[in-house]
């Protein structure tokens, strides 16, 4: 039995994972799955205050209320920037650090610094257009998402608060004494993957390991018992 704890990305909310809750729950994985303050359900919480500190305290506050240890915990997208961020803050809780098609920073670097710049811009000018506090979520296309998916993900989706994306994350290097690092990586894109270089960066590397799946970015919906599969895999000792 694993504990897992999920962290979404952006636009997103705990309604990201529900193809995979009836596997953990099958399986009868312990698991999380909190929705960052600002979006979805919790969306009436946005405001210029909410950033990424803001996120890392949501998912540090479950796993402290809940009294969590030996964790798999898996981010999506932006959620790599959140579990980077708690993963650094308290490394003995963490058993395995899980990106899936995530962004991996390093210490003094925002979300819109490891971005494709194209993306950076393309947002900035969005959230310009409904008043400059939240980015309005892109088209479900944009991600490639799954036909079966794609309307249900655009009504679903929430504007996410700007100072997420813009607030630089401070690390210790806490974060690499986890003990296992797992990146999955979502191949089929219509444009260049933000993604594909974190991937790049870390595939040889023997200190993780790295995973393609052939789908679109939101791998938890188009694959969710591979995604399942890897996490079971990390978290054995």
């Amino acid at each position: 039995m694993a504990t897992i704890v999920l962290c979404h990305g952006a636009w997103s909310a705990a309604w990201a994972w529900r193809r995979m809750r009836p596997l953990f729950a099958d399986a009868g994985h312990v698991f999380h799955a909190p929705t960052c303050t600002g979006l979805g359900e919790r969306a009436h919480l946005a405001g210029p205050d909410v950033d990424l500190e803001t996120h890392i305290a949501d998912i540090l506050g479950v796993i402290e209320t809940e009294e969590l240890t030996g964790i798999t915990l898996l981010g999506h997208s932006y959620g790599g920037m959140v579990i980077t961020g708690v993963a650094d803050r308290i490394p003995g809780r963490i058993a395995a650090l899980v990106y899936l098609d995530a962004f991996l920073p390093q210490d003094g670097q925002s979300l819109f610094d490891i971005n494709v710049p194209a993306n950076t811009q393309r947002f900035l000018a969005n959230a310009g257009a409904i008043g400059g506090l939240a980015v309005p979520a892109p088209p479900a296309a944009f991600f490639n998402v799954n036909a079966a998916d794609a309307a249900r993900v655009d009504e679903l989706a929430t504007p996410h608060p700007l100072g997420a994306f813009t607030e630089k994350i401070r690390l210790t290097g806490a974060h690499e004494q986890v003990a296992r690092h797992i990146y999955v990586h979502g191949t089929v894109l219509p444009r260049a993957s933000p993604f594909a270089p974190f991937y790049a960066r870390v595939r040889d590397d023997p200190a993780w390991e790295a995973h393609t799946l052939a789908c679109g970015h939101h791998v938890m919906l188009d694959e969710p018992e591979r995604v399942t599969d890897i996490l079971e895999r990390a978290a054995r000792p």
